[in-house]
């Protein structure tokens, strides 16, 4: 038996984690919780076992350590697995924060093609990790896909992301024309925001609620991925979650539109789109199966098994070929101060069992 630690931040990561809770108690593993963050404790359930302070993880000592941020404490046991807390969204000009080599992580499970080639580089490039192919645990509820048919009142889902310059949410003209939309019933709109946007910015849409608009303030998207015929969106990693439905989403200026999403860039053009996307257009649904296969190409529900064992094959076996990971001197401070935890202990090469 095995012990795994969920790390975790947000409360946005705990849907990421659950499907591999499931698994590692299917199989029979321990497995617990530890949040960089004291609120997100409170969105975890009362019969999960969730370490409180870095003292309990040590206790706790475990084998395998599945992480939803960007960096994780150095000095706890264990392989360091990077399981990533979203889809590369492309939010950036240059190469995403979602390829970023911080220095803390003995094995990347990547989520496909996409990510896994860059990954296999850089792998190359560093080599003190590994990467293996896996697909992503957070979207294996949605399978098998439940095929429907587009409903009486066409259900459609807004999401936003919550950088200022991409978010539509931010932007006003785009939420007076929601509003316009809504009052029509020709739609039944369901919408969720990004956890750290504004309260003011959730609020205003919030005020929205009617028979005809649903606000929905949860970080379990996988409901309402299902309700939804169509997204609405900008540019945020949910626009590929939804897409591995094999639905369409419309966007309000992308910043790297493709085929597989109808992007618009006036306001005066999203109704349009909408019932364009309502039609499911050929060339658009044959555009989003082809980024499905470039991107998640994984649909039996499966993806939370792969990754515990490929945890589990990493962590027995023989690892001697692995370089030690960087210094990491000023992440490493950050990382003790963070915590209140100081300690000179550092696990600068992945452990091996059953050698």
């Amino acid at each position: 038996m095995y012990n795994f630690l969920l790390y975790i931040a947000h409360p946005y990561s705990i849907p990421i984690g659950r499907p591999l809770q499931q698994e590692i108690e299917r199989q029979g593993h321990s497995v617990a919780w530890f949040s960089e963050l004291e609120y997100t404790k409170s969105h975890l359930k009362k019969e999960d076992t969730i370490l409180d302070t870095i003292e309990e993880v040590l206790d706790y000592n475990p084998h395998i350590v599945l992480t939803a941020t960007d960096t994780v404490a150095d000095f706890i046991p264990g392989i360091k697995v990077q399981i990533f807390h979203g889809f590369s969204a492309n939010k950036r000009p240059l190469m995403s924060d979602h390829f970023k080599i911080r220095g803390f992580f003995d094995l990347y499970t990547t989520q496909g093609p996409s990510t896994t080639t860059i990954f296999q580089q850089q792998a190359k490039k560093y080599g003190f990790f590994e990467v293996v192919e896996t697909g992503w645990s957070k979207v294996d509820p949605l399978f098998p896909l439940e095929v429907k048919p587009v409903s009486e009142r066409p259900v459609i889902l807004i999401s936003s992301t919550f950088t200022t310059k991409l978010s539509l949410a931010k932007n006003d003209d785009v939420f007076q024309e929601i509003k316009r939309l809504s009052e029509t019933g020709k739609y039944q709109f369901l919408c969720v925001l990004h956890p750290v946007l504004d309260k003011e910015t959730k609020d205003k849409f919030q005020s929205l609620e009617g028979k005809y608009f649903n606000y929905f303030d949860t970080s379990d998207l996988i409901p309402l991925f299902k309700r939804a015929d169509i997204m609405f969106s900008d540019t945020t990693s949910a626009i590929i979650e939804f897409l591995v439905q094999e639905k369409p989403v419309v966007t309000f200026r992308n910043r790297k539109p493709g085929d597989h999403l109808i992007d618009v860039t006036s306001v005066s053009e999203i109704e349009d789109a909408l019932d364009l996307a309502l039609t499911r257009p050929e060339k658009t649904i044959t555009a989003i199966q082809d980024y499905i296969k470039w991107t998640h190409p994984y649909s039996d529900g499966k993806s939370s098994k792969r990754v515990v064992d490929a945890t589990i094959a990493f962590l027995n076996k023989d690892k001697s070929h692995l370089k030690s990971k960087p210094l990491n001197l000023i992440r490493k401070w950050q990382l003790r101060k963070r915590f209140n935890y100081f300690t000179f202990k550092s696990y600068d090469k992945p452990i091996t069992l059953n050698l």
